[in-house]
């Protein structure tokens, strides 16, 4: 039986291409609201030379699915989903917080 359901393990890993047609990355994890229970937003991890990755958040609402590809589409490019908070490698930061505003619409909505 078809269904649209899928584990969130089966999630991550999943690659991501931007509006362009071009790989943004895969996704590293789904963040959740614990309150409304509803997939708020994913985390994608991007190559970046020497090896070292960036992880940006984007809307979860922001993301289709294309089962072509068996991969997910985002109406981003690489330098707007670039825009907003960052993390790299080995930083810390509080992927919980979503106070501080960003240019590019996808950051922090539900």
């Amino acid at each position: 039986m078809q269904h649209t359901m899928v584990p969130s393990d089966r999630v991550e890993h999943v690659a991501v291409y931007g509006s362009d047609g071009s790989k943004l990355g895969t996704i590293e994890r789904l963040m959740l609201d614990k309150v409304s229970g509803t997939v708020a937003y994913a985390v994608i991890k991007t190559g970046r030379l020497l090896g070292t990755h960036h992880h940006y958040p984007l809307q979860w609402s922001a993301l289709k699915y294309d089962p072509g590809r068996q991969a997910f589409q985002a109406e981003v490019t690489l330098d707007q989903l670039s825009s907003g908070p960052c993390e790299f490698d080995g930083d810390a930061f509080d992927w919980g917080d979503r106070s501080r505003p960003y240019p590019h619409p996808h950051y922090w909505s539900i």
